[in-house]
């Protein structure tokens, strides 16, 4: 008998160093903890969450902190503990066993039993309570039954493992190579994104309400693609910006501090799970951005810069990286550090700002959250303006100035938890967010902010030409998976169109051939999650699809088609290009979920336009400015000084010359142009949807 304690107090992640104090003899997944499952033929009580994650507080509070079911737990079970943040290779797995063995779709906390010879999963749920309730059984009569069936019922067991190990086998069988790739599957994504968007609210289906940040990027993205001038989409133009404001002036959004929350409970974006993840806001900052670009309308830049202020303020460490999340809860209720009572805003803001505040936020309303307010705009500028008689000036300054009064206010409370593991997935999509943020009023501090987080990257992350996929309290760790090296080089060519740097682009070039190196499927084409020499699982993942975070094959797919075409390395095209034909089959059959990689697609029928400005830094950063002033997803836009000796990749496109931009669409290139004249006059010709709302200084 085995009488180790619990093993988590020495780990990296603050979910698992939650627990470190239970009761539960927890490990972290590892060789020996394996091992001693079999040594003791116990089977694996497997536990997957996450830090913010508010279900995983109350079953930890319910269950795991008590010394009864601890003492179940113990007694008959190999305790392991996954963080799947820093984990995600497992949940995928856990996740997709859950799936089906259960027919649901999973969520966290993951509980899963395994077999303890080969890990395969026999039984599988979400939360369970402590006592009898939502139709579900107590955690500890489920244990007891678990270890019924483990000691009388083994060869049960044993069956299930070998179909379910079939079927596991089949979610990821290789695919036709030689596909034709088509246009088809953009506009079946159009029609299904159109049948799912719910009209009265924003966003897709009922609650629980995402942001489905991919599927608004393709919603815009087919708009552009389809308007010609004299037709236009509006209703799937519509899908993307109705949603972004409703998401903007609901509840999910944090009106007082900035940043979004992971999603909304109800349907009408009013009162979220208050936890934050950078990813989300990662994905979110260039949607507004293009939806800036688009309208001109305030609401989105304010959304911008409140959501890049917060990041820089409370997401980035001294070092440079973005912290992952901060959680739903504090002082042990969920939401308390957000909510507020007409009592404590009176007593911060004078009698005018007050009315204005209170009808602007509902405070004029029923009370929305346990008997206090959680801030949801139920007016815009505009309409305030026009119920108080005064101008939307007037009404902006006295709503921002209130803003920061309860802003200050809030600051005296006990704050949630913030998660600080920096990952290097979720710190480059935030990397990628910041540099679109940047470019609303140059603002420097946000590109700088980026470039920490790059530097920290590079100096922590990057070893050995391979990366790692986490960081906290200067131990870095971890394989890293797909996501973090096509979200980095993703990241890094967003950087390079705000600033040039030929080091970031060696480090790009570098970090494309380690993935293709370590993750491609070279007899099927696509990319695998895990790397070539990754711990051996019960499967190896290669999906397409995307979920809370862009497709892994998306991103890889897309950055190595542009920056294929940007160094001139067929090899990357060639690479991208199996990669849809992979993945083709799958955009046949369910195009709205993978927008990722339909954007890759979307690519490949519409080679992108690559324009390199060369000039003295002043003129060309000039022209760049007013450049990123235009929505243009399929235009990359690089500004290389003069002073700047270009790379040799580069060096034959370009020369020392009068400012002047040189042009490619796909792989044919255009003779230089002289002039920002010229430019925007070439871009309305081949994009004549900029034409609508460029210079619109619209307020909501």
């Amino acid at each position: 008998m085995n009488n180790i304690s619990n093993q988590l107090g020495s780990e990296t992640s603050p979910y698992l160093l939650q627990h470190a104090d239970n009761p539960v003899n927890w490990h972290a997944w590892n060789a020996a903890a394996l091992e001693i499952a079999k040594q003791e033929n116990k089977p694996i009580l497997l536990s997957i969450g996450y830090s913010a994650c508010h279900w995983c507080h109350v079953m930890a509070h319910e269950s795991f902190e008590d010394k009864a079911t601890a003492s179940i737990m113990n007694a008959h079970f190999i305790n392991i503990k996954i963080d799947r943040e820093e984990r995600p290779d497992l949940d995928k797995i856990y996740q997709t066993a859950h799936s089906i063995l259960t027919g649901r779709s999973g969520g966290w906390p993951l509980t899963v039993f395994l077999s303890p010879e080969d890990q395969m999963p026999f039984f599988a749920g979400t939360y369970f309570p402590k006592q009898p309730r939502y139709g579900m059984p107590a955690f500890c009569d489920l244990l007891q039954n678990i270890i019924d069936i483990f000691k009388n019922r083994f060869d049960d067991i044993t069956q299930q493992n070998v179909s379910l190990r079939e079927m596991l086998s089949k979610e990821f069988e290789p695919t036709n190579t030689d596909a034709i790739l088509v246009a088809m599957p953009l506009d079946m994504a159009r029609r299904q994104l159109l049948a799912a968007f719910d009209t009265q609210h924003g966003g897709f289906s009922q609650a629980p309400k995402f942001p489905h940040p991919l599927m608004l990027e393709r919603a815009l993205r087919q708009w552009c693609l389809t308007h010609t001038g004299q037709d236009t989409d509006e209703a799937i133009l519509n899908v993307a910006l109705f949603s972004l404001t409703k998401m903007t002036m609901g509840g999910v959004f944090d009106h007082i501090g900035g940043g979004f929350c992971r999603y909304s409970t109800d349907n009408y974006w009013m009162i979220p799970h208050f936890e934050k993840m950078l990813y989300d806001n990662g994905q979110l900052l260039p949607l507004y951005y293009s939806a800036w670009q688009l309208t001109g309308d305030k609401l989105y830049s304010n959304t911008i810069e409140r959501t890049a202020n917060w990041v820089m303020h409370e997401m980035q460490s001294p070092q440079g990286g973005y912290y992952s999340a901060q959680d739903a809860d504090s002082e042990g209720e969920e939401g308390k550090f957000y909510v507020w009572t007409q009592d404590d805003i009176k007593s911060q803001l004078n009698g005018d700002d007050y009315k204005i505040f209170c009808v602007c936020y509902g405070l004029d309303k029923p009370a929305n959250f346990e008997h206090r307010w959680h801030l949801h705009q139920y007016h815009t500028t505009a309409e305030l303006a026009e119920i108080f008689n005064t101008s939307i000036d007037n009404i902006y300054q006295s709503l921002s100035g209130s803003r920061k009064k309860l802003y200050a206010a809030r600051a005296l409370r006990i704050a949630p938890g913030t998660d600080d593991k920096i990952l290097t997935s979720w710190n480059s999509l935030m990397i990628r967010g910041m540099c679109f943020a940047s470019r609303l009023a140059s603002n420097t501090p946000y590109l700088n902010s980026a470039r920490k987080a790059l530097d920290f990257i590079q100096h922590n992350m990057w070893r050995n030409k391979r990366l790692l996929a986490t960081s906290k309290n200067g131990k870095t760790h971890l394989n890293a998976y797909l996501d973090d090296y096509a979200s980095l080089v993703f990241a890094i060519l967003e950087f390079l169109q705000c600033h040039w740097d030929n080091s970031l682009y060696n480090w790009a070039i570098e970090i494309a051939d380690a993935l293709i190196e370590n993750f491609e499927d070279t007899n099927h084409g696509g990319f695998f999650f895990t790397s070539h020499d990754h711990e051996k699982l019960i499967q190896r993942s290669k999906t397409f699809s995307d979920d809370a975070m862009p497709s892994g094959n998306g991103m890889a797919s897309l950055v190595l088609q542009r920056l294929g075409l940007l160094a001139g390395n067929t090899q990357y095209l060639s690479v991208a290009e199996r990669c849809l034909q992979a993945a083709s089959p799958h955009l046949n059959q369910h195009a709205v979920l993978h927008c990722g990689m339909l954007n890759t697609l979307e690519d490949y029928l519409n080679l992108p336009v690559i324009i390199i400005l060369r000039g003295e830094k002043y003129t060309i950063d000039d022209w760049l400015q007013k450049i990123h002033h235009y929505y243009l997803p399929r235009t990359l836009c690089f500004a290389i000084p003069n002073d700047v000796t270009p790379p040799t990749s580069l060096a034959e496109k370009i020369s020392k010359d009068i400012a002047c931009a040189y042009i490619c669409e796909g792989t044919h290139c255009l003779p230089p142009v002289t002039s920002l004249a010229a430019i925007i006059k070439y871009l309305q010709t081949r994009n004549p949807h900029i034409n609508r709302a460029h210079g619109n200084n619209q307020q909501t």
